[in-house]
Order: structure tokens, then sequence, then C-alpha cells
């Protein structure tokens, strides 16, 4: 049997990027705005009023502190509260897939791989900008690759998910060389208007190379296995849809677009994680202190911290599980990847570490590495 291995990632970050001050600035003169055209019906109970936003509450609550978007001008504006992307016609590529195209380029780039010798392409991500054709093909069409594509969704363990997926190619002798993307632009189904989650998401997009061991560059990532768990909950939902025009009387309603229970999110899946990763530790024999450091899903750093907590039996350091949603904020399938590609290069031989996801669903996913070369 083959064994699969990381070559190489590619990270695209879009131009602009949004502070907090920022955001609460269009969201507070969003919402006092409301509150005005709202006034008789706030006065008379009939509504309750909107409350401000603030910086502190923002990162007291997520640990976010920026984020970076496709567009900005359209999210800050307080009458729109949303990205503003034209549509490009056909013969154009489509932006999500054009942002998988630049991750790629450089997850090539660093493996030394020409794209003539890639097998297939999986585009693993939350937010897929049509139902067909799949994202997945018009990449492969743009980078010139033959074999095979193919879209999937998970939500924010896309990722992972694509990682045991292309993996599985490998093993299988279905493919040798599997590139993985994940385009994502979570300000487009973000709700701007919704104090609790107006700050959560951020754009960007990431890519993963995974190959047969015997092709793969000098220094690569084995993959000492992957593990993966779906448990059905509705407390993280978007329900937007091509169904949404058999029943026109809910279009527009705010569950077509992100909503979440946060506390119960927080309260269930924190030990769902820890639990799972346990486990999956435990089959490989690999202990707490066997692990230089774990590439976590960046959603909340308070979650983070916990499931480290829990995973090491101590506090973790920023070395131990680094973050980067202060400045990516959550990106759903990309943010462990991020991690991941940020913060590996000073890994030595034989050093490992695990890559992990999880999100809507609940899905999650564990991905454990060791460094080689």
């Amino acid at each position: 049997m083959t064994r699969p291995v990381i070559s190489a990632t590619g990270l695209w970050t879009p131009p602009y990027s949004i502070s907090n001050a920022e955001l609460v600035e269009s969201y507070n003169a969003w919402a006092d705005t409301w509150n005005r055209e709202n006034e008789a019906e706030i006065k008379s109970g009939l509504m309750d009023p909107k409350t401000h936003s603030s910086v502190e509450f923002i990162e007291k609550a997520s640990g976010i502190k920026s984020r970076y978007v496709v567009d900005k001008d359209g999210v800050l504006d307080p009458d729109i509260m949303a990205p503003r992307l034209p549509e490009r016609p056909n013969e154009q590529i489509s932006i999500l897939a054009e942002m998988a195209v630049h991750a790629a380029r450089g997850a090539l780039k660093k493996a030394g791989r020409d794209p003539k010798d890639v097998d297939a392409v999986i585009c693993a991500a939350s937010n897929m900008q049509r139902a067909y054709p799949a994202m997945a093909i018009e990449v492969q069409d743009a980078l010139g690759i033959k074999g095979f594509a193919f879209d999937m969704n998970v939500a924010c363990s896309s990722a992972t998910f694509g990682i045991q997926t292309a993996a599985g190619f490998i093993r299988a002798g279905n493919a040798r060389s599997v590139l993985m993307v994940n385009p994502e632009i979570c300000s487009g189904h973000l709700n701007f208007t919704d104090r609790d989650s107006h700050f959560i998401f951020g754009d960007v997009a990431t890519a993963v190379l995974v190959e047969a061991e015997d092709m793969a560059p000098k220094q690569h990532w084995k993959i000492l296995g992957t593990k993966l768990k779906t448990q059905f909950s509705n407390n993280i939902r978007n329900n937007f849809g091509f169904l949404n025009r058999a029943a026109p009387e809910g279009i527009g309603a705010p569950d077509k677009l992100f909503v979440q229970e946060g506390r119960k999110v927080f309260k269930e899946v924190v030990p769902m994680v820890a639990e799972m990763i346990g486990a999956h530790m435990g089959e490989l024999g690999i202990g707490a202190g066997d692990l230089r450091r774990m590439w976590l899903h960046q959603a909340n750093a308070n979650m983070n911290r916990l499931i480290s907590a829990r995973v090491l039996g101590r506090d973790a350091t920023e070395d131990d599980s680094p973050t980067v949603l202060d400045t990516y904020a959550n990106t759903s399938s990309a943010g462990s990847i991020i991690a991941f590609h940020k913060h590996s290069a000073d890994f030595k031989p034989g050093d490992r570490g695990l890559i992990c996801s999880f999100g809507a669903g609940y899905s999650a996913g564990t991905v454990f590495v060791e460094k080689v070369g």
C-alpha cells in the first residue's frame, strides 16, 4: 500500500482587512438607523431596540481582532452590510475558483510540482458558489490538470475530510498526487446585522498537496493517521439553497444566512473534539508529550484553549496551539490549514503535530503528521 504524505501547502489572502473598530462603527450606525426607523414599535414594547456592539465584546467573546475580506466597502456600508461582488460572465473564471488557483499555485511551487503531474483536484469548502459545474473542475481546467475533480462540503471540517479523502485515493492507487483546495468567502453568508455573530468570519483560500511518499519532495509531512466524526446538530445552520424559490415567503429570512446557538456549540463541541483527539492519539500510540503542536480550527480562542488543555493535561502555550483567528477570524474550512501553513516551518524531522477541524454538522476531523527531511 502506498503511503500518502503532505508535500506542501498554499495560502492566498485577500487584499482588504477590516478591524474590529471599523466593523463596530458600521454595525452601530446600522443599529442606530434601525432603532430610529422602528421607534414607535420599540416604545410600545413590540420590538426590542438593537444594542451596540463593541471592540471589547468581540475580543472577549472570540479572540478575533480583524479579518480579511474580498470586498470591504459593501460590508462597512450601513446601507448594504454585505460584500458586493459583481457576477462574472461564464467565460471568466469564477471568484472562488480564482482564489483556489492562487493558493494552489503556492502549494505546487513549494513542492516543485508541475500541474501536469497532479492526478486529481478536490475542492473542500463550506461556501460553494454554485451547484454545478463543480468548482474543482474549474480549478482543474485553469491549472491544466488532467484526471478528475469534484467538490465536497463538510462545513468547517471540509479540509480534514478532504485530506483523508485524498490520502485514501493515494493508498488505493487511484491517484499519486491530489490537490485539495479550500476557497472561502465566508463574508457572503454572514449576517452583518446580527450583533452576536457579525464579527465571526473572514475570507481566504488554502491548498494542500497530498501525494505518494515516493514522489514527494525531501521535506514533507508523513500522515500518521486520520479520523473523521459527525454528529447531527441544528446549532450551526444555514438554510440557503435552491429550494428557497419553492417557498418564497422565506426568502431573505435570517436563517438563509449563517445562524448558530453559540453557547450550545461551545458546550457540546469542546468535549466532543477533545475526546476524539484523545482517542485517536491512543490508537496511534501518541502521548501528550509526543505532540509538538496542534493546529486547531480557528473559530474561537476560548474553545481552542479548553480543547488544548484537555488534550495536553495543562494550559497550552501559543507555541503549543498557535492562533491565526486574531487576524484572519473564522475562515471555516481553511482555518486549521492557515495555522499549519504559517506555524510549521520550525519543525525538525521526527516532530509530530495535529491538524484538527470541527464545526457545523457537527463534524470533526483529525490528521496527525510527522515532519520528514
